[in-house]
Protein backbone atom coordinates (compact mmCIF):
# COMPACT_ATOMS: atom_id res chain seq x y z
CA UNK A 1 0.00 0.00 0.00
CA UNK A 2 2.81 2.41 0.89
CA UNK A 3 4.47 1.66 -2.44
CA UNK A 4 1.17 2.37 -4.25
CA UNK A 5 0.76 5.72 -2.48
CA UNK A 6 4.35 6.70 -3.28
CA UNK A 7 3.76 5.95 -6.96
CA UNK A 8 0.57 8.03 -7.00
CA UNK A 9 2.29 10.97 -5.33
CA UNK A 10 5.22 10.78 -7.70
CA UNK A 11 2.91 10.83 -10.70
CA UNK A 12 0.89 13.72 -9.34
CA UNK A 13 3.81 15.93 -8.39
CA UNK A 14 4.05 17.77 -11.76
CA UNK A 15 0.35 18.61 -11.49
CA UNK A 16 0.80 20.11 -8.04
CA UNK A 17 3.30 22.71 -9.10
CA UNK A 18 5.67 21.38 -11.74
CA UNK A 19 8.99 23.01 -12.50
CA UNK A 20 11.18 24.30 -15.28
CA UNK A 21 12.15 20.64 -15.68
CA UNK A 22 15.21 20.20 -17.89
CA UNK A 23 15.90 23.98 -18.05
CA UNK A 24 16.67 23.91 -14.30
CA UNK A 25 19.99 22.35 -15.25
CA UNK A 26 20.76 24.90 -17.96
CA UNK A 27 19.94 27.82 -15.65
CA UNK A 28 21.98 26.49 -12.72
CA UNK A 29 24.94 25.64 -14.95
CA UNK A 30 24.90 29.17 -16.40
CA UNK A 31 24.96 30.56 -12.85
CA UNK A 32 27.84 28.26 -11.86
CA UNK A 33 29.80 29.33 -14.96
CA UNK A 34 29.59 32.95 -13.77
CA UNK A 35 31.41 32.11 -10.51
CA UNK A 36 35.14 32.58 -10.19
CA UNK A 37 37.51 29.64 -10.55
CA UNK A 38 38.18 29.79 -6.81
CA UNK A 39 34.48 29.62 -6.02
CA UNK A 40 33.94 26.64 -8.30
CA UNK A 41 36.95 24.99 -6.63
CA UNK A 42 35.20 25.47 -3.26
CA UNK A 43 32.43 23.19 -4.49
CA UNK A 44 34.94 20.55 -5.53
CA UNK A 45 33.34 17.26 -6.56
CA UNK A 46 29.87 18.76 -5.94
CA UNK A 47 30.21 21.33 -8.74
CA UNK A 48 28.89 19.00 -11.45
CA UNK A 49 26.08 17.42 -9.39
CA UNK A 50 24.86 20.87 -8.26
CA UNK A 51 24.13 21.73 -11.89
CA UNK A 52 22.65 18.37 -12.86
CA UNK A 53 21.10 16.78 -9.75
CA UNK A 54 20.95 19.00 -6.66
CA UNK A 55 19.10 21.78 -8.47
CA UNK A 56 16.27 19.25 -8.99
CA UNK A 57 15.97 18.16 -5.34
CA UNK A 58 12.57 19.85 -4.69
CA UNK A 59 11.19 17.83 -7.62
CA UNK A 60 12.83 14.61 -6.41
CA UNK A 61 11.60 14.55 -2.81
CA UNK A 62 9.60 11.36 -3.25
CA UNK A 63 12.73 9.42 -4.15
CA UNK A 64 13.47 8.95 -0.46
CA UNK A 65 14.30 10.58 2.85
CA UNK A 66 17.94 11.08 1.89
CA UNK A 67 16.81 13.46 -0.83
CA UNK A 68 13.70 14.93 0.82
CA UNK A 69 15.54 16.21 3.91
CA UNK A 70 17.27 18.87 1.82
CA UNK A 71 13.92 20.35 0.80
CA UNK A 72 12.14 20.30 4.17
CA UNK A 73 11.80 23.09 6.74
CA UNK A 74 11.87 22.82 10.53
CA UNK A 75 8.76 25.02 10.67
CA UNK A 76 6.87 22.43 8.59
CA UNK A 77 7.78 19.11 10.28
CA UNK A 78 6.80 16.07 8.28
CA UNK A 79 5.89 18.04 5.14
CA UNK A 80 7.90 16.49 2.35
CA UNK A 81 6.62 18.45 -0.63
CA UNK A 82 6.84 22.20 0.00
CA UNK A 83 4.73 23.99 -2.60
CA UNK A 84 6.54 27.18 -1.58
CA UNK A 85 9.71 25.88 -3.23
CA UNK A 86 7.86 25.94 -6.56
CA UNK A 87 5.22 28.66 -6.43
CA UNK A 88 6.06 32.10 -5.03
CA UNK A 89 3.91 33.05 -2.04
CA UNK A 90 3.68 36.35 -0.15
CA UNK A 91 6.92 38.16 0.59
CA UNK A 92 7.20 37.14 4.29
CA UNK A 93 6.82 33.45 3.35
CA UNK A 94 9.30 33.76 0.48
CA UNK A 95 11.79 35.47 2.79
CA UNK A 96 11.54 32.66 5.34
CA UNK A 97 12.14 30.03 2.65
CA UNK A 98 15.25 31.82 1.41
CA UNK A 99 16.49 32.52 4.92
CA UNK A 100 16.09 28.91 6.04
CA UNK A 101 17.76 27.16 3.10
CA UNK A 102 20.49 29.75 2.68
CA UNK A 103 21.21 29.39 6.38
CA UNK A 104 21.47 25.62 6.02
CA UNK A 105 23.88 25.93 3.09
CA UNK A 106 26.10 28.47 4.85
CA UNK A 107 26.19 26.47 8.09
CA UNK A 108 27.19 23.33 6.19
CA UNK A 109 29.98 25.18 4.37
CA UNK A 110 31.29 26.60 7.63
CA UNK A 111 31.29 23.08 9.08
CA UNK A 112 33.27 21.80 6.08
CA UNK A 113 30.37 19.69 4.79
CA UNK A 114 30.39 20.66 1.11
CA UNK A 115 28.05 17.80 0.16
CA UNK A 116 25.19 19.07 2.33
CA UNK A 117 25.96 22.68 1.40
CA UNK A 118 25.69 21.92 -2.32
CA UNK A 119 22.38 20.12 -1.83
CA UNK A 120 20.85 22.97 0.16
CA UNK A 121 22.25 25.39 -2.43
CA UNK A 122 20.50 23.30 -5.09
CA UNK A 123 17.20 23.76 -3.26
CA UNK A 124 17.78 27.54 -3.13
CA UNK A 125 18.58 27.58 -6.85
CA UNK A 126 15.46 25.55 -7.65
CA UNK A 127 13.18 27.93 -5.73
CA UNK A 128 14.71 31.00 -7.37
CA UNK A 129 14.37 29.40 -10.80
CA UNK A 130 10.74 28.43 -10.29
CA UNK A 131 9.85 31.83 -8.84
CA UNK A 132 11.24 33.39 -12.03
CA UNK A 133 9.65 30.85 -14.39
CA UNK A 134 6.68 32.08 -16.54
CA UNK A 135 4.70 28.94 -15.69
CA UNK A 136 4.87 29.66 -11.95
CA UNK A 137 4.27 33.37 -11.53
CA UNK A 138 0.58 33.95 -12.28
CA UNK A 139 -1.13 33.95 -8.85
CA UNK A 140 -4.01 31.51 -8.54
CA UNK A 141 -3.84 30.27 -12.14
CA UNK A 142 -0.96 27.83 -12.14
CA UNK A 143 -2.63 25.66 -14.80
CA UNK A 144 -3.75 28.68 -16.88
CA UNK A 145 -7.42 27.73 -17.00
CA UNK A 146 -8.35 31.39 -16.42
CA UNK A 147 -5.89 32.45 -19.11
CA UNK A 148 -7.69 30.12 -21.51
CA UNK A 149 -10.90 32.04 -20.86
CA UNK A 150 -9.24 35.33 -21.76
CA UNK A 151 -7.12 33.79 -24.54
CA UNK A 152 -9.27 31.00 -26.03
CA UNK A 153 -7.08 28.20 -27.40
CA UNK A 154 -7.34 26.69 -30.86
CA UNK A 155 -9.28 23.44 -31.18
CA UNK A 156 -6.13 21.34 -30.98
CA UNK A 157 -5.37 22.71 -27.50
CA UNK A 158 -8.89 22.99 -26.08
CA UNK A 159 -8.39 20.41 -23.33
CA UNK A 160 -4.67 20.81 -22.73
CA UNK A 161 -3.36 22.24 -19.46
CA UNK A 162 -0.83 24.91 -20.36
CA UNK A 163 1.53 24.71 -17.39
CA UNK A 164 3.89 22.14 -18.87
CA UNK A 165 3.95 23.57 -22.42
CA UNK A 166 4.69 27.05 -21.04
CA UNK A 167 7.82 25.84 -19.24
CA UNK A 168 8.90 22.82 -21.29
CA UNK A 169 11.82 22.99 -23.67
CA UNK A 170 15.50 22.46 -24.16
CA UNK A 171 17.74 25.46 -24.53
CA UNK A 172 21.11 26.76 -23.41
CA UNK A 173 21.38 29.68 -21.02
CA UNK A 174 24.38 32.00 -21.00
CA UNK A 175 24.94 35.15 -18.95
CA UNK A 176 28.19 36.15 -20.61
CA UNK A 177 30.38 38.46 -18.59
CA UNK A 178 27.92 38.77 -15.72
CA UNK A 179 29.72 39.18 -12.40
CA UNK A 180 27.71 37.97 -9.40
CA UNK A 181 27.19 40.43 -6.57
CA UNK A 182 27.33 39.88 -2.83
CA UNK A 183 23.88 40.24 -1.25
CA UNK A 184 24.83 40.86 2.37
CA UNK A 185 27.17 40.18 5.26
CA UNK A 186 24.77 37.79 7.06
CA UNK A 187 22.22 35.22 5.97
CA UNK A 188 19.30 37.37 7.16
CA UNK A 189 20.53 40.40 5.27
CA UNK A 190 21.38 38.40 2.15
CA UNK A 191 17.97 36.68 2.11
CA UNK A 192 16.26 40.08 2.39
CA UNK A 193 18.21 41.58 -0.50
CA UNK A 194 17.83 38.41 -2.54
CA UNK A 195 14.07 38.57 -2.04
CA UNK A 196 13.88 42.02 -3.62
CA UNK A 197 16.32 41.03 -6.38
CA UNK A 198 14.08 38.05 -7.09
CA UNK A 199 10.89 40.15 -7.14
CA UNK A 200 12.05 41.90 -10.32
CA UNK A 201 12.70 38.51 -11.94
CA UNK A 202 9.20 37.33 -11.02
CA UNK A 203 7.68 40.39 -12.68
CA UNK A 204 9.82 39.94 -15.80
CA UNK A 205 8.69 36.31 -16.03
CA UNK A 206 5.06 37.43 -15.96
CA UNK A 207 5.73 39.62 -18.98
CA UNK A 208 6.70 36.50 -20.95
CA UNK A 209 3.57 34.49 -20.17
CA UNK A 210 1.20 35.90 -22.78
CA UNK A 211 3.82 35.86 -25.58
CA UNK A 212 4.57 32.21 -24.77
CA UNK A 213 0.90 31.20 -24.81
CA UNK A 214 0.25 33.09 -28.05
CA UNK A 215 3.30 31.42 -29.61
CA UNK A 216 2.08 27.99 -28.43
CA UNK A 217 -1.30 28.63 -30.06
CA UNK A 218 0.45 29.65 -33.27
CA UNK A 219 2.78 26.64 -33.20
CA UNK A 220 5.80 28.96 -33.22
CA UNK A 221 8.40 27.08 -31.17
CA UNK A 222 11.12 29.66 -31.83
CA UNK A 223 9.00 32.42 -30.29
CA UNK A 224 8.23 30.18 -27.30
CA UNK A 225 11.93 29.58 -26.69
CA UNK A 226 12.84 33.25 -27.13
CA UNK A 227 10.37 34.32 -24.43
CA UNK A 228 11.40 31.47 -22.12
CA UNK A 229 15.04 32.49 -22.49
CA UNK A 230 14.33 36.04 -21.34
CA UNK A 231 13.02 34.70 -18.04
CA UNK A 232 15.64 31.97 -17.72
CA UNK A 233 18.52 34.38 -18.33
CA UNK A 234 17.28 36.76 -15.65
CA UNK A 235 16.79 33.81 -13.31
CA UNK A 236 20.37 32.66 -13.92
CA UNK A 237 21.76 36.02 -12.79
CA UNK A 238 19.72 35.84 -9.58
CA UNK A 239 20.92 32.28 -8.90
CA UNK A 240 24.52 33.36 -9.58
CA UNK A 241 24.21 36.13 -6.99
CA UNK A 242 22.78 33.66 -4.47
CA UNK A 243 25.50 31.04 -5.03
CA UNK A 244 28.27 33.66 -4.89
CA UNK A 245 26.85 34.99 -1.62
CA UNK A 246 26.51 31.52 -0.06
CA UNK A 247 30.12 30.70 -0.90
CA UNK A 248 31.38 34.02 0.51
CA UNK A 249 29.43 33.63 3.74
CA UNK A 250 30.42 29.99 3.99
CA UNK A 251 34.08 30.97 4.13
CA UNK A 252 33.36 33.99 6.34
CA UNK A 253 35.16 36.15 3.79
CA UNK A 254 32.66 38.61 2.31
CA UNK A 255 34.31 41.55 0.58
CA UNK A 256 34.20 44.61 2.86
CA UNK A 257 33.67 46.98 -0.05
CA UNK A 258 30.77 44.93 -1.37
CA UNK A 259 29.20 44.75 2.09
CA UNK A 260 29.36 48.53 2.49
CA UNK A 261 26.81 49.09 -0.27
CA UNK A 262 24.19 47.49 1.97
CA UNK A 263 24.64 49.93 4.85
CA UNK A 264 21.20 51.21 3.90
CA UNK A 265 18.30 50.05 1.76
CA UNK A 266 15.99 52.27 -0.30
CA UNK A 267 12.46 51.17 0.64
CA UNK A 268 11.02 53.16 -2.26
CA UNK A 269 12.42 50.43 -4.53
CA UNK A 270 10.78 47.66 -2.50
CA UNK A 271 7.23 46.39 -2.94
CA UNK A 272 5.01 47.05 0.08
CA UNK A 273 3.05 44.10 1.45
CA UNK A 274 -0.18 45.81 0.32
CA UNK A 275 0.95 45.05 -3.22
CA UNK A 276 -0.22 41.45 -2.91
CA UNK A 277 1.85 39.09 -5.05
CA UNK A 278 3.78 42.15 -6.30
CA UNK A 279 0.77 44.01 -7.67
CA UNK A 280 -1.71 46.34 -6.02
CA UNK A 281 -4.91 44.48 -5.25
CA UNK A 282 -8.33 46.11 -5.63
CA UNK A 283 -8.68 46.93 -1.94
CA UNK A 284 -5.73 49.35 -2.21
CA UNK A 285 -7.55 51.57 -4.72
CA UNK A 286 -9.40 53.69 -2.18
CA UNK A 287 -7.06 56.55 -1.35
CA UNK A 288 -7.84 60.26 -1.44
CA UNK A 289 -7.44 62.63 -3.29
CA UNK A 290 -7.81 60.29 -6.23
CA UNK A 291 -8.95 56.78 -7.04
CA UNK A 292 -5.56 55.14 -7.08
CA UNK A 293 -2.76 53.46 -5.20
CA UNK A 294 0.66 54.30 -3.86
CA UNK A 295 3.02 55.20 -6.68
CA UNK A 296 6.68 54.28 -6.32
CA UNK A 297 9.04 56.90 -7.69
CA UNK A 298 6.48 59.65 -8.26
CA UNK A 299 3.13 61.25 -7.56
CA UNK A 300 -0.03 60.56 -9.57
CA UNK A 301 -1.74 63.87 -10.30
CA UNK A 302 -5.45 63.17 -10.62
CA UNK A 303 -4.66 59.49 -10.31
CA UNK A 304 -3.21 59.13 -13.79
CA UNK A 305 -0.52 61.71 -14.62
CA UNK A 306 2.92 61.06 -13.17
CA UNK A 307 4.61 64.02 -11.51
CA UNK A 308 8.03 64.19 -9.82
CA UNK A 309 8.37 63.91 -6.07
CA UNK A 310 8.83 67.34 -4.50
CA UNK A 311 8.78 68.64 -0.94
CA UNK A 312 9.32 71.86 0.91
CA UNK A 313 12.46 71.38 2.95
CA UNK A 314 14.34 73.46 5.49
CA UNK A 315 17.69 74.27 3.95
CA UNK A 316 20.44 76.82 4.66
CA UNK A 317 18.31 78.65 7.20
CA UNK A 318 15.33 78.92 4.88
CA UNK A 319 12.70 76.85 3.10
CA UNK A 320 13.17 75.62 -0.46
CA UNK A 321 11.33 73.29 -2.83
CA UNK A 322 13.42 70.22 -3.56
CA UNK A 323 12.88 67.37 -6.03
CA UNK A 324 13.70 63.80 -4.99
CA UNK A 325 14.64 60.85 -7.18
CA UNK A 326 13.40 58.25 -4.68
CA UNK A 327 10.17 58.12 -2.76
CA UNK A 328 6.54 57.05 -2.74
CA UNK A 329 3.54 59.24 -3.45
CA UNK A 330 0.26 58.29 -1.75
CA UNK A 331 -3.12 59.64 -0.84
CA UNK A 332 -4.72 59.45 2.58
CA UNK A 333 -6.58 56.38 3.80
CA UNK A 334 -3.37 54.73 2.67
CA UNK A 335 -0.81 52.51 4.35
CA UNK A 336 2.49 51.07 3.20
CA UNK A 337 3.80 48.03 5.09
CA UNK A 338 7.29 46.59 4.71
CA UNK A 339 9.01 43.46 5.90
CA UNK A 340 12.14 44.24 7.99
CA UNK A 341 14.70 41.48 8.66
CA UNK A 342 15.20 41.06 12.39
CA UNK A 343 18.35 42.58 13.84
CA UNK A 344 19.80 43.80 10.54
CA UNK A 345 18.86 47.48 10.49
CA UNK A 346 19.16 49.99 13.32
CA UNK A 347 17.12 52.93 12.07
CA UNK A 348 14.42 54.04 9.64
CA UNK A 349 14.71 57.50 8.11
CA UNK A 350 12.30 59.34 5.81
CA UNK A 351 11.16 62.84 4.86
CA UNK A 352 7.36 63.13 4.96
CA UNK A 353 5.21 65.97 3.71
CA UNK A 354 2.75 67.19 1.10
CA UNK A 355 3.61 68.00 -2.50
CA UNK A 356 4.29 71.78 -2.48
CA UNK A 357 2.14 72.40 -5.56
CA UNK A 358 -0.46 69.66 -5.77
CA UNK A 359 -0.83 69.45 -1.99
CA UNK A 360 -0.62 73.14 -1.09
CA UNK A 361 -4.14 73.20 0.41
CA UNK A 362 -4.04 69.78 2.04
CA UNK A 363 -3.55 68.52 5.56
CA UNK A 364 -2.13 65.09 6.45
CA UNK A 365 -1.00 63.24 9.55
CA UNK A 366 2.00 61.02 8.89
CA UNK A 367 2.51 58.08 11.29
CA UNK A 368 5.20 55.41 11.46
CA UNK A 369 4.35 52.10 13.15
CA UNK A 370 6.70 49.28 14.08
CA UNK A 371 5.07 45.93 14.83
CA UNK A 372 1.76 47.86 15.21
CA UNK A 373 3.26 50.19 17.84
CA UNK A 374 3.38 53.90 17.04
CA UNK A 375 6.99 55.00 16.65
CA UNK A 376 6.41 58.62 15.62
CA UNK A 377 3.75 60.91 14.16
CA UNK A 378 3.36 64.45 12.84
CA UNK A 379 0.51 66.50 11.32
CA UNK A 380 1.42 68.85 8.47
CA UNK A 381 -0.38 71.30 6.22
CA UNK A 382 0.50 71.81 2.60
CA UNK A 383 2.42 75.03 3.22
CA UNK A 384 4.71 73.56 5.89
CA UNK A 385 8.15 72.01 5.27
CA UNK A 386 8.54 68.26 5.33
CA UNK A 387 9.28 66.46 8.59
CA UNK A 388 12.22 64.10 8.99
CA UNK A 389 11.57 60.88 10.86
CA UNK A 390 14.44 58.99 12.51
CA UNK A 391 12.93 55.88 14.10
CA UNK A 392 14.66 53.21 16.17
CA UNK A 393 14.07 49.76 14.65
CA UNK A 394 15.07 47.67 17.66
CA UNK A 395 12.83 44.61 17.65
CA UNK A 396 10.90 45.80 14.59
CA UNK A 397 10.12 43.28 11.83
CA UNK A 398 7.07 45.00 10.36
CA UNK A 399 7.26 48.69 9.41
CA UNK A 400 4.11 50.57 8.42
CA UNK A 401 3.75 54.09 7.03
CA UNK A 402 0.25 55.56 7.34
CA UNK A 403 -1.15 58.81 5.90
CA UNK A 404 -4.51 60.08 7.21
CA UNK A 405 -6.45 63.25 6.46
CA UNK A 406 -5.98 66.05 9.00
CA UNK A 407 -7.99 69.08 7.94
CA UNK A 408 -7.55 71.04 4.76
CA UNK A 409 -8.89 70.15 1.34
CA UNK A 410 -8.95 66.35 0.92
CA UNK A 411 -8.56 66.78 -2.84
CA UNK A 412 -5.10 68.21 -2.14
CA UNK A 413 -3.81 65.45 0.15
CA UNK A 414 -0.91 64.43 -2.07
CA UNK A 415 1.21 62.78 0.64
CA UNK A 416 4.85 61.93 0.03
CA UNK A 417 7.37 59.67 1.76
CA UNK A 418 10.70 60.78 0.28
CA UNK A 419 13.93 58.78 0.53
CA UNK A 420 12.63 56.12 2.95
CA UNK A 421 15.62 54.07 4.07
CA UNK A 422 16.52 51.25 6.39
CA UNK A 423 19.90 52.09 7.91
CA UNK A 424 22.37 49.85 9.74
Amino acid sequence: MKRFVAVILTCCTPLLAGAWGEPHKAITQAALAALTDAERAQLGAELGPLGTQHCLIPDRVYEGKDVAKYAMMDSRPGVTYLVGLHLPAQQPENYEVLRFFMGKAVAALQAGNVGDAARYAGTVAHALEDWSCPAHVVPGDNMFTLFQQFLPPPDAMQNKLLHSPVEAGKFEVTIGGFKPMLLGATVDEAAFNLLHRLNSATILARAQTIPIIQALYAGDSNAVTAAQLKAATKGATVVADALHTLLCLGTRQPDAGAVAQFNSVDLAQCWPLEATNLFFAQQTFFSKPYWGHAHMGGVLEGGSNAAPIKLRVEENGGVAIKEFANGVGTGTRSSLTYLVPAGVYRQFTVLAGLHPELGAKGGVEFTVFGNEKKLASVALTGDQPAHRFDCDLTGVTNLQLVATAKGGDPKANYAIWAEPRLVK
